[in-house]
């Protein structure tokens, strides 16, 4: 076959493993809603959005490489980031359990959301391939949504935040 990616992605969607979406642009309202967090307890991104600067980032499944690259990225850069009045969260299809075990064995100083319906993902748009979700970031400012990565980096997930904070 020619195109064996294409191929794929269509049986992929025939098959329900793919959710297609369209996240969310820039200057969008930001999905108000509430989730669990990893602690188990309601976190209400409304009112999270009414205190400054928001970063919501989607990552596919805690404790990978990648994902742990990305958590580790925003880890290292949280006092900066707080400083510049930047409030984090991440976001995955991981259930508590999972969410839980990855925020501690990392110590991120950030809530981690277990979007197990994948409603946190949907309303933000944000793509799934087999129940992953696409690794993604918004900045909320003021409840609408002023940057957004759709192709969020690792390592360099923070530095893109700071580098884009300057021009705000």
């Amino acid at each position: 076959m020619k195109h064996p990616l294409i191929l794929a992605t269509m049986i992929l969607s025939l098959l329900g493993l793919r959710a297609a979406a369209e996240p969310l642009a820039v200057g969008s309202a930001a999905p108000a809603l509430v989730a669990t967090s990893d602690a188990g307890t309601a976190l209400d991104l409304g009112t999270l959005y009414k205190e400054g600067l928001v970063l919501v980032y989607f990552y596919p499944k805690a404790d990978t490489s990648g994902c742990t690259a990305q958590g580790c990225s925003l880890r290292d850069a949280y006092a900066e980031l707080t400083a510049k009045g930047v409030r984090v969260v991440g976001v995955s299809t991981d259930d508590v359990a999972a969410q839980k075990a990855f925020r501690a064995k990392y110590q991120f100083p950030f809530p981690l959301l277990a979007d197990t319906e994948k409603a946190v993902t949907a309303a933000f748009g944000v793509p799934t391939t087999m129940g992953f979700a696409s690794r993604q970031a918004f900045l909320i400012k003021e409840g609408k949504v002023v940057w957004r990565d759709l192709k969020a980096s690792t390592k360099e997930q923070a530095a893109d935040v700071l580098a884009v904070l300057k021009t705000l």
